[in-house]
């Protein structure tokens, strides 16, 4: 891959393993002179080829891209070799293997004394980000849920043993409460545990 003085260069500092996820990324020059597109090795690999495979286009890359996303990709395309950026845009592309990529691309103009001569960008592959970020979450709300259905059932044998009720009528004194003063059952059930406990 070429380089100029105002294109990205990659760090080689090394970080701890484990305080990041690994998200590929690659880079792409295009020289308005040259009308050629160079990739970085990181590049082809996001899109499953290794360099050599292909010869990168404008046409290969918008045919590896999800049709919906596609004229909104050339317009930002014309748009930064227009006016530059920076500017980014995300999309989804399908790999060589048809495996879906969640991308996010940043553009802008590279300079040769302040003259565009080109347009420099990186592209970072955020599926794995986007995957992780969404078990995570999906993790912690069955967590919760079952939180506060455990604390929903202390509080129901808390009023079991009080009034002498059944579990069924427990929850729905619960459930009344919630409706009158627009608060979750869990918040009821947890400050009933609470008062139980200091008790």
């Amino acid at each position: 891959m070429t380089s100029s003085n105002n294109s990205p260069a990659l760090s080689s500092a090394k970080f701890p393993h484990g305080d990041f996820l690994d998200c590929p990324t690659g880079l792409v020059e295009f020289y308005f002179e040259e009308g050629v597109f160079h990739w970085s090795e990181g590049l082809y690999r996001i899109y499953g080829y290794e360099p050599g495979d292909v010869v990168p286009s404008m046409d290969m890359a918008l045919a590896h891209i999800e049709p919906a996303d596609r004229p909104v990709v050339q317009a930002y395309w014309d748009r930064v070799s227009s006016v530059g950026g920076p500017s980014s845009i995300y999309v989804s592309i399908r790999d060589r293997k048809d495996r879906q990529h969640k991308l996010l691309y940043s553009a802008d103009y590279i300079l040769e004394g302040g003259v565009p001569v080109g347009v420099w960008g990186v592209v970072v592959d955020l599926t794995q980000s986007i995957h992780s970020d969404r078990h995570q979450l999906a993790t912690e709300a069955v967590a919760a849920s079952a939180l506060n259905r455990a604390v929903i059932e202390q509080a129901k044998g808390v009023l079991m043993g009080r009034l002498g009720i059944t579990a069924d009528r427990a929850y729905e004194l619960m459930s009344q409460q919630s409706q009158e003063i627009n608060r979750k059952v869990y918040a009821i059930a947890h400050e009933i545990v609470e008062r139980a406990t200091r008790r």
